[in-house]
């Protein structure tokens, strides 16, 4: 019986590529750059998830991800490079503006809060996640909020979820079941902390055979039948 949840935010309950999209555009047009494309903003989602796995492996920091994807992309673009920080910062602030619920995912987790816990729990950065869940109203339906900028650690190190496991003091780890759509950080996060697993895959891509998942879903209103 599952008694907790744990929702990762970005490409689960909120669409992030859309946010991401906005954002870009927008900060284009603020700092003067000329039009940026669709496609531009597909090479840059490209090298933005390259950096983030590599975080996840521990190879490179945090702040080494939000400043060096965009010293990448603007090197690749043929924009200058040491704007990179700048734009940064207001990009953290920026992706905030856009709110887009996947599968209505906000009167999903306000069916849920009499009867589950519920957790957000996020490699996102701190400024951008607080703006995201104040403005889509997950901030007063959810029952805490873990970011790993707070902890210290990112997904999937086990580490992360303990730290959040000595907050939220769960009776029984099989209780507890993590949704999320990145098989690198919420899957495989999930199975190192040795909880239930659940891939949020509206895409149907393909895992690799070798992670046992629990349960795969294409839409997150599916979790009620697993609940049930």
């Amino acid at each position: 019986m599952i008694k907790t949840i744990l929702w990762d935010i970005d490409g689960t309950l909120l669409d992030f590529k859309v946010a991401e999209h906005m954002a870009i555009k927008s900060l284009f047009a603020e700092f003067g750059l000329g039009e940026c494309t669709d496609e531009m903003i597909g090479r840059y989602s490209l090298i933005n998830d390259s950096y983030w796995k590599r975080l996840e492996r521990n190879e490179i920091t945090k702040d080494e991800v939000l400043t060096g994807r965009f010293v990448e992309f603007f090197g690749e673009i043929g924009v200058d490079r040491s704007i990179a920080e700048d734009f940064n910062k207001k990009y953290q602030l920026r992706l905030g503006d856009t709110i887009v619920y996947r599968d209505e995912s906000y009167k999903l987790v306000k069916s849920l809060k009499e009867r589950v816990m519920q957790y957000a729990v996020s490699n996102g950065t701190v400024v951008a996640q607080e703006k995201k869940l104040r403005r889509s109203g997950f901030d007063k339906l959810l029952d805490g909020i873990f970011l790993s900028e707070e902890l210290g650690v990112e997904k999937p190190n086990v580490l992360f979820f303990e730290k959040v496991f000595e907050k939220i003091k769960p009776a029984d780890l099989n209780e507890v079941i993590i949704v999320g759509d990145s098989l690198t950080s919420d899957i495989l996060g999930g199975i190192n902390a040795k909880i239930k697993t659940c891939w949020y895959n509206p895409g149907s891509k393909k895992a690799d055979p070798k992670l046992n998942i629990d349960y795969e879903i294409k839409n997150l209103n599916e979790i009620l039948g697993i609940l049930d």
